[in-house]
């Protein structure tokens, strides 16, 4: 039986070694496990450390590319883990020559939120270079390429591959409607083409990209273009191994796949089966199952580490509703966990039913990173501040920035009334901008050389302060020893994690006694055992059991606090910088402090003319909700 050139059932006689006879189309795989996979599931935590064991194997597996760096993992790495986002390149490259390495790059984002000079971007993709980057994939939030054109020009001075990326996003459950339809991304599509891409993404954050659609837009795209095909897309919805094999019927040329243990749930569809579905078609991979399944059980021997950090379990199983509220995994767990701190989760379907409401009034933006931390951050400030809908009572930066045209153009006009709003006293003027975001925007690398207190070795941790200020700052105090990394930050072991679950079992089993306190859900107990005092968390039924997280003490003079005089934080988050310092006397509506929560940027202002007094907090310091930021006398 043979199928045409679209068919994936031309059948071969099937030879399960590894040496069987090589397809005549096979389809090309690459694996975001060292990513976008931990990135999905356990909020970008990978270690390169838990990396190394694994490299050369999957070296050796004949990916046509591997993920290893971008999207989250440069903020999270010299955030969180203590561990500097160049090196891990470097460390990589060393165990994995042989492998193609490909990096998720923003745009005029870069690795960040907001969009960066020029002198910036081509420095970072330039070191980017440099480091072992062969592959950028580059995408713009808006789907706005003029974005793209100064990573471009650096990717291609260096003879690397660019590949261009359409942000695959929806309004219907469908692809279809008066907005993203097959005509849209068609017309995307040569918007690439004419731009000189090496090869194009179709990234579906969300999983939100049917079977059906996928296969009708591959065939569309391969009338009008032999430029290679990429599709990226979550397992999110449930759909995602169903799309991919339907855009290999099309004709896709590369899909992305994750390693089993990292697969499925907001993440990617696995490898694994995939290899078996195919084997002995026209589009074999040609992989060895053996030496696949061999990595995934060292790679379930690590999760454990990581147990700890995985989404809610509502929220790490297949999500059906995702196709209606149309919501990315990670954008997902930012306002689960942002909803979470402010003690408000029970908030959580408001900000479903407002979210689409405020991306209308955005235009109709994609929901990616960084448009999709926008959105959902205004619409849970939305829910929690405002006394009446459309108030937008509290607009963060981000939000400013966007009406502005900081970020580009949005697919359908901003609301004029928010844009008003937004743009008021605005720094760079109440008109808003129609330009190319990049081309207005001030050099910044001889002033972060200037401000960087001699922390800055090379370029490599210049970039780092470019693109992080507060926290690059802390990063590289931490990398050249002048302050000790938090416990926090330090690598957790298999045996702390056997340490820790054999713990919570004693405490299960009522071996252990202390006081307790429920907070519905759980109980938290501090309980002592080999002389080691620890706080643990078990549950009242049965569920997923973590040790309780650690509250930081405030420092003195810092708490809570319900005098009028005082302005309170009505969220958690991290101070970015005081504009003023106690003292100063301020009129009604100066910022006085800019606080970072959800990675959004906000301002608080002075809700009344006087002086300061009351700041008790430097930059990089953690917030509490109601912890005061300072008082007006």
């Amino acid at each position: 039986m043979k199928f045409d050139n679209h068919g994936i059932l031309k059948m071969a006689p099937i030879d399960y070694s590894a040496n069987r006879v090589k397809a005549e189309n096979p389809i090309k795989i690459q694996d975001l496990s060292f990513r976008d996979g931990h990135q999905s599931l356990f909020a970008t935590r990978g270690r390169t450390e838990d990396m190394i064991p694994l490299a050369e194997q999957m070296d050796e597996i004949g990916f046509h590319a591997m993920e290893t760096w971008g999207g989250a993992t440069f903020d999270t790495m010299h955030r969180y883990l203590g561990e500097d986002p160049w090196e891990r390149l470097r460390i990589l490259k060393k165990y994995m020559p042989k492998t193609p390495f490909f990096m998720l790059l923003r745009g005029q984002n870069v690795v960040g939120y907001r969009n960066y000079a020029d002198d910036v971007v081509e420095n970072f993709v330039q070191r980017a270079c440099d480091n072992g980057v062969d592959i950028f994939r580059c995408f713009d939030a808006l789907n706005d390429y003029r974005n793209f054109e100064t990573a471009a020009k650096v990717v291609k001075q260096n003879k690397m591959h660019f590949q261009g990326t359409i942000c695959y996003t929806l309004t219907e459950p469908r692809m279809g409607g008066k907005i993203y339809n097959l005509e849209y991304y068609v017309n995307k599509a040569k918007e690439l083409i004419d731009f000189g891409v090496d090869s194009i993404c179709i990234k579906d954050m969300a999983g939100l990209i049917a079977p059906y659609d996928i296969y009708n837009l591959i065939v569309e795209l391969k009338k009008i273009t032999d430029i290679p095909l990429n599709l990226h897309t979550h397992f999110t919805s449930g759909m995602g191994d169903l799309a991919i094999f339907k855009a290999i019927e099309a004709g896709v040329d590369i899909v992305d796949t994750c390693m089993s243990p990292y697969a499925y749930r907001t993440s990617h569809a696995a490898i694994e089966p995939l290899v078996i579905s195919l084997l002995g078609t026209n589009r074999d991979t040609g992989f060895d199952i053996q030496k696949l399944s061999k990595i995934s059980a060292q790679m379930e021997e690590i999760i454990p580490k990581y147990k700890h950090l995985a989404n809610n379990p509502k929220y790490s199983i297949i999500d059906t509703d995702v196709i209606l509220h149309q919501t990315p995994g990670g954008m997902l767990s930012n306002l689960v966990n942002q909803l979470k701190a402010m003690d408000s989760l029970d908030k959580l379907d408001d900000v479903f039913r407002m979210l689409p409401k405020v991306r209308k009034d955005l235009g109709q933006i994609p929901l990616v990173t960084p448009t999709s931390q926008i959105v959902g951050v205004q619409t849970v400030n939305n829910v929690l501040f405002d006394s009446y809908e459309g108030e937008y009572s509290r607009i963060t930066q981000e939000v400013k920035d966007l009406c502005y045209g900081l970020y580009g153009k949005t697919t359908k006009p901003i609301n004029e009334e928010l844009r008003k709003k937004a743009l008021k006293d605005y720094p760079r003027g109440e008109q808003h901008i129609e330009c190319r975001p990049g081309s207005i925007l001030e050099p910044e690398m001889n002033a972060v050389k200037e401000k960087s207190d001699g922390l800055a070795k090379d370029i490599d941790d210049e970039l780092i302060l470019a693109l992080y200020p507060v926290t690059g700052k802390r990063f590289l105090k931490w990398k050249y020893g002048l302050e000790d990394k938090p416990k926090d930050v330090i690598p957790k072991t298999l045996e702390d994690v056997k340490k820790e679950s054999d713990l919570i079992a004693k405490a299960l089993a009522g071996e252990l006694t202390a006081g307790k306190k429920s907070n519905g859900q759980m109980h938290e107990m501090e309980v002592i055992v080999d002389g080691e005092k620890f706080n643990v968390a078990i549950p009242n039924a049965k569920g997923s059991v973590r040790p309780a997280r650690k509250k930081k003490e405030s420092k003195e003079n810092k708490g809570k606090n319900t005098d009028e005089k005082a302005v309170l934080s009505p969220i958690p988050g991290m101070i970015v910088e005081y504009k003023k310092k106690n003292g100063d006397k301020v009129k009604e509506g100066e910022v006085v402090v800019v606080l970072e929560a959800m990675k959004m940027m906000n301002n608080f202002e002075a809700n009344r003319d006087g002086v300061l007094s009351g700041i008790n907090y430097d930059s990089g310091d953690s917030v509490a909700k109601n912890d005061v930021l300072f008082v007006i006398d």
